[in-house]
């Protein structure tokens, strides 16, 4: 696993980062870390009362039109740190009481973070992300990740194309997600808080209720109950430009219409408040 012939997403554009090639995230051979911080707003069984760790990456791997961290995915943002800087990130956020690393959005600089992992750190590293990732790549986090935390926002591949450049998505994500799942096993806790396994996120989009309805079914046609946690999100807000029906948030019918289907496929998780927004999240970058 290296920059110099970049696989390590799904678009595997096979650029030399290396020698300042760029591929579709745009990222360099430099991991770019756009904020460190004790995040409370991570699921509860997460955060904790400690916080969570998290490391927010520049760049990504997707292309989401509406996305909540778009001031750093967007276009590559954030203070160079290699492997060294990158470990001491992790130990200063663990001394302020962090319950886990969050890593979010790092499969673009891997060959930066993995050597960072090493020796394994005394809480749990949480791997958060787009769900959009290859199976190889995350067979390589074999041991060094305990929590994985993906999405899967698209079973309707021209939805995917439509806002995320990715009309290979589902298929993509299903395999990657079961391949988390299998290298984790289930969920595992101590008390209230989780310290292994698979907690699958899924943002109900506005006028795609159809969508989130095929991804509720995948996860409970692929997992048995118990096997990994769903946390139904509802903080879709629209950015302007965005076309009807995405000029909009989810009405609570369209949210009650996907949480009835949560329940009716026995999958459990966490929800969210009606009063949950992108303010309420998203940390200023």
């Amino acid at each position: 696993m290296d920059y110099e012939r970049c696989t390590l997403c799904p678009r595997a554009c096979q650029v030399n980062r290396a020698a300042g090639e760029t591929g579709f995230c745009g990222c360099p051979a430099t991991a770019l870390v756009a904020k460190t911080m004790i995040h409370r707003w991570e699921e509860p069984v997460l955060a904790g009362s400690g916080g969570s760790g998290a490391i927010f990456f520049g760049g990504c791997t997707l292309g989401c039109r509406y996305c909540q961290n778009y001031a750093i995915s967007a276009k590559p943002t954030g203070k160079p740190m290699d492997s060294a800087a990158l470990r001491q990130a992790m130990e200063d956020l663990i001394a302020q009481g962090a319950e886990n690393i969050d890593l979010v959005t790092p499969t673009q600089f891997l060959p930066t973070i993995i050597p960072a992992l090493m020796p394994t750190l005394p809480v749990p590293v949480v791997y958060n992300c787009g769900g959009y990732e290859s199976v190889d790549t995350i067979k390589q986090l074999n041991g060094l990740v305990d929590i994985y935390l993906p999405d899967m926002k698209y079973a309707d591949s021209g939805l995917a194309a439509a806002l995320s450049g990715a009309a290979d998505y589902f298929p993509v994500a299903s395999r990657a997600i079961a391949e988390m799942a299998k290298q984790v096993g289930p969920v595992q806790w101590q008390g209230e808080k989780l310290t292994k396994g698979v907690v699958i996120r899924h943002l109900i989009l506005p006028g795609q209720v159809e969508n989130s309805l095929r991804v509720l079914d995948w996860i409970g046609e692929t997992f048995v109950p118990g096997q990994v946690l769903v946390s139904l999100m509802r903080q879709y807000t629209p950015i302007p430009g965005m076309a009807a029906p995405f000029d909009r948030a989810i009405t609570e019918e369209e949210y009650q219409a996907v949480l009835s289907w949560m329940y009716l496929n026995d999958l459990e998780g966490f929800t969210q408040e009606s009063s949950a927004s992108d303010a309420a999240f998203i940390p200023d970058f």
